[in-house]
C-alpha cells in the first residue's frame, strides 16, 4: 500500500491546473475570489462564520490542512491555472479511513468567475487518481443537494455514480439539509446508473 506521507507537501498536477495546499500567501487571492463569489457559493455551502473572510480564519486553514495531511486525515488543496498561477477554487479529499473502508470523501468550490470551464472537473479527476493509484483508496464519496444539476453532472461525469438520498445531511443557510450521494469506485461494475 502506497501512503501520502512520503510527501508532506501533496502537489497534484493536471493539464492546466496545480492543486496544492494552502500557504499562508494565498489569504488575499482566497479572500477577494470567496468575496466576489458569496452569491453565487452561499445558497451550497454550510453558512459561514462571522470571520470566514479574516486573515486569522485562513491562518487556522493553513495550519488545518497541514496538520490534516500529516495525519492522513485530509488531503485539503487550492486550485491554480497554471498558465498565470490564478486562483480559481478548492477541494478537499476529507474524513479519511483506512482499514477495510479505504475511502474519503470529496468537498469542492469554485469562483463564480471560473465556473462553467471546465476546471472543477479536471481538478476532481485528478484527485480522484491520486486518491486511487497513491493513497490506494477505494471509494471516494460526495454529496451535493438534489437541485444542484451542475454540481450533479459534474460528479456523474467524472465517475460517480448515484446511490441515494440522505435525509438531513447538512445545515446549509442555517437549515438542515438532504443531500443526494454519489460515489466513485476504483473497481466499478455498476454500469450506468440513471437519475431521475
Amino acid at each position: 500500500m502506497i501512503l501520502f506521507r512520503r510527501s508532506p507537501l501533496v502537489q497534484i498536477e493536471t493539464e492546466r491546473l496545480i492543486l496544492r495546499p494552502p500557504e499562508q500567501d494565498d489569504f488575499i487571492a482566497w479572500r477577494d475570489l470567496r468575496r466576489a463569489s458569496i452569491d453565487f457559493l452561499q445558497p451550497w455551502e454550510p453558512s459561514w462564520a462571522h470571520d470566514h473572510l479574516t486573515l486569522r480564519a485562513f491562518t487556522n486553514r493553513v495550519y488545518w490542512s497541514r496538520r490534516a495531511i500529516k495525519q492522513e486525515q485530509a488531503i485539503p488543496v487550492m486550485l491554480f491555472r497554471k498558465a498565470d498561477g490564478v486562483l480559481l477554487g478548492g477541494v478537499t479529499l476529507d474524513n479519511i479511513r483506512r482499514g477495510p473502508a479505504q475511502t474519503a470523501t470529496t468537498g469542492y468550490w469554485m469562483g463564480a468567475p471560473y465556473a462553467r470551464h471546465g476546471y472543477m472537473r479536471e481538478a476532481l479527476n485528478g484527485i480522484v487518481a491520486y486518491a486511487f493509484n497513491t493513497m490506494d483508496l477505494s471509494r471516494i464519496e460526495a454529496g451535493c443537494l438534489p437541485e444542484n444539476t451542475p454540481s450533479r453532472r459534474l460528479l456523474e461525469t467524472c465517475g460517480y455514480k448515484y446511490e441515494g438520498v440522505a435525509q438531513s445531511y447538512l445545515q446549509i443557510s442555517g437549515r438542515w439539509r438532504n443531500h443526494v450521494l454519489y460515489a466513485n469506485l476504483r473497481s466499478d461494475r455498476r454500469g450506468k446508473t440513471d437519475v431521475g
